[in-house]
């Protein structure tokens, strides 16, 4: 909504179809614009992720802004159709993935910026080894896998944004904070009942949209890159967000869970 208001022709990539066209007539209803496509694909699947990077590419002669948005919390293990740990895939590797697809239109559109939805929970985790991030023989904990998974948005941004630098394009990362949306819900009655009176404590959808939108569009950020923001204002990330290293051996392992060269 902020976007479309501040006059950003906007490419949404969304999974429900029925669900996308009531957003779209809600964005062009509040925001005044009429300039909204829908793009449709499971962010789950690797192949779905392939061929609406082609239809993005075919539709969008520019990007200015591609913002990572995508999320899941599972509350018990299961896999994609590709074979991969749910979280891990629809967390880390659909950015990885879609930013990689789209990375020389990007190039080509600077000044440009990326944007990675991460999280605070990336401080739950103590270590990740990128080459098993999500062990099958390891007793799921949900708040692992989906630290490991935060974690990972904020290791790549800082390789994306290392790899980048020059360019024209830049990378940051945003905690939304805490969020009253359904994120979570699909877990069975018992979390949607834990989650609405969660829900009273934590912030509206506007109010978590605000920092991704700051990195998105502020004119003030035209230079600032591979840096974490929580509330508009910059935060320091965990000594294991913040390991050069390990963000390398992170490209490497992703760039071949998704079938990609690495480089």
């Amino acid at each position: 909504m902020g976007l479309a208001r501040a006059g950003a022709h906007l490419a949404i990539v969304c999974r429900d179809p029925v669900r996308a066209e009531q957003t779209v007539a809600e964005i062009r209803a509040r925001s005044g614009s009429a300039a909204v496509e829908v793009f449709r694909a499971d962010l789950s699947s690797q192949a779905e992720i392939r061929h609406v990077a082609r239809e993005l590419l075919t539709r969008c002669p520019r990007i200015d802004v591609l913002v990572n948005n995508a999320g899941v919390v599972e509350w018990s293990r299961r896999e994609t159709v590709d074979g991969l740990e749910f979280m891990w895939a629809v967390n880390h590797l659909a950015y990885f993935q879609l930013t990689s697809l789209l990375l020389d239109r990007i190039r080509d559109s600077t000044p440009a910026r990326i944007v990675n939805v991460a999280s605070e929970a990336h401080r739950f985790v103590s270590s990740l080894d990128p080459d098993d991030p999500a062990p099958s023989d390891e007793r799921f904990r949900w708040w692992r896998g989906y630290g490991r998974s935060k974690l990972a948005n904020l290791l790549f941004t800082a390789e994306l944004a290392r790899r980048l630098e020059g360019s024209g394009v830049t990378a940051n990362a945003a905690h939304p904070g805490a969020v009253a949306t359904r994120l979570g819900t699909q877990n069975g009655w018992w979390a949607s009942l834990l989650t609405k009176p969660l829900g009273l404590l934590f912030r509206s959808p506007e109010k978590g949209a605000e920092t991704s939108l700051h990195l998105a569009a502020a004119p003030g950020l035209s230079g600032v890159t591979g840096r974490y923001f929580a509330s508009c204002t910059e935060k320091l990330p965990s000594r294991l967000a913040r390991d050069p290293g390990l963000a390398e051996r992170l490209w490497a392992a992703s760039s071949r869970q998704v079938g990609l060269e690495p480089s």
